[in-house]
């Protein structure tokens, strides 16, 4: 099934990235690149952020959102009210996010796993549905911190 799909980098990740958005458009996706586009020194947070708009607004499905390590990437998606980033770098997590956690973007580092193991970890978890029951009231507070009771 095709899908909208959101992706952004900084500069350590946009060769993985403009690759990745091709490879996503093979596949019949409609894929909104939100940047970068060369190796210039960016900062990370901002293209974070728009992935995570892009996905909050429902304006894309899916969100992939890159950086050297993915994790700074992923703390700057997570900041965006409904937006739910999971840092992965194999497809079991991947699948994981989707069913457990319904993270509707994937954070990967393009500086610890090569583009055919990106490749892999997108496919699994666009492919994956989140399960529900149990983990819907945990997911719910994660939008809604002030439901949560330790």
């Amino acid at each position: 099934m095709p899908y909208r799909i959101a992706i952004a980098s900084d500069h350590a990740a946009f060769a993985m990235k403009a690759e990745l958005a091709d490879w996503l458009r093979e596949q019949g996706n409609e894929v909104f690149d939100l940047g970068t586009s060369g190796p210039e020194s960016v900062d990370y947070p901002d293209y974070g952020y728009l992935v995570g708009h892009a996905v909050a607004s429902a304006k894309a499905e899916f969100g992939v959102a890159l950086c050297g390590s993915g994790i700074g990437i992923s703390i700057a998606v997570n900041r965006v009210p409904l937006a739910r980033c999971a840092l992965v770098s194999e497809p079991f997590s991947a699948r994981l996010a989707r069913n457990h956690n319904d993270a509707n973007v994937i954070a990967l580092g393009a500086r610890l796993i090569g583009i055919e193991m990106a490749k892999a970890c997108v496919m699994t978890f666009i492919n994956s549905s989140f399960d529900g029951g149990r983990h819907a009231n945990r997911v719910d507070k994660l939008s809604h911190p002030e439901r949560s009771k330790p």
